[in-house]
């Protein structure tokens, strides 16, 4: 029953065990994949904002399996990552879709603007005149 409890607030025990394997297996890399494999797990971060756990696994296992072979073959890097290696880390990342930070953003605009619309029309469709600026803004909880 401790480990539910602990789980519900730190996440899965299960998906951190996975993710500390991970990062022991980009850490054996050998040079220059190794280094290539961090700089792209750090842009990731920035690009990714994967946040559901297991599609995010998933992505680095991938990412992961990918550096093994190419080190096991011997491929150049460049053979990899092509001419942009920006271009390769989103055509990498965005074949994960999972849940990302910007869809709940979305999400959140879109129900501001339509919150906002919906309370500042009046019975014939048009605005309420007596709605200025600062009381849109109020009625967008920001």
């Amino acid at each position: 029953m401790a480990a539910k409890w602990v789980e519900t607030l730190t996440g899965s025990l299960e998906q951190k065990k996975q993710y500390k394997q991970y990062k022991a297996r980009i850490g054996a890399l050998p040079e220059p994949y190794g280094s290539v494999a961090k700089a792209l797990q750090r842009y990731f971060l920035y690009y990714g904002g994967v946040t559901d756990g297991e599609t995010a696994l998933t992505m680095l296992g991938d990412f992961a399996d990918l550096w093994e072979r190419a080190a096991a073959d011997g491929t150049p890097v460049r053979e990899i990552v092509g001419d942009d290696p920006v271009e390769f880390a989103e055509t990498f990342a965005q074949a994960y879709t999972g849940t990302q930070w910007i869809d709940k953003e979305r999400a959140r605009l879109t129900k501001a603007i339509e919150d906002a619309e919906r309370g500042h029309r009046n019975d014939s469709g048009d605005t309420d005149p007596g709605a200025g600026p600062g009381e849109a803004y109020k009625e967008l909880n920001v």
